[in-house]
């Protein structure tokens, strides 16, 4: 999942660096069309979940594999997710509230 999540959010960083450089949308109302459409919107909430799975799963290795007492290790994890999960519902307020989702 951890190479999945890492290829996904590669390509879309790379499709959006080479419009942004190309073919950059001239003014708001041609952001917001951009943006707007079905196929980039979801994409982009598919990369909001990418990003906070990928984080999630390397997070949970490097504590697994280099933090020893299991109650701090436990701690650390549910403060992590946590923190995850609250990023998530923030990114999809945002998204929701600028009208792409």
């Amino acid at each position: 999942m951890q190479r999945l999540t890492a290829i996904y959010i590669g390509l879309l960083v790379l499709y959006l660096l080479s419009v942004l450089l190309f073919a950059a949308p001239a003014d708001h109302a041609a952001w917001r069309a951009w943006i707007g459409g079905p196929i980039l919107s979801v994409a982009l909430l598919l990369l909001v979940v990418s990003v906070l799975m990928h984080a999630w799963i390397g997070l949970r290795d490097v504590l697994i594999d280099y933090v020893r007492p299991i109650a701090i290790r436990a701690t650390l994890l549910g403060l992590i997710a946590l923190a995850l999960v609250g990023l998530g519902l923030w990114a999809a307020q945002t998204l929701i509230k600028a009208g792409i989702a």
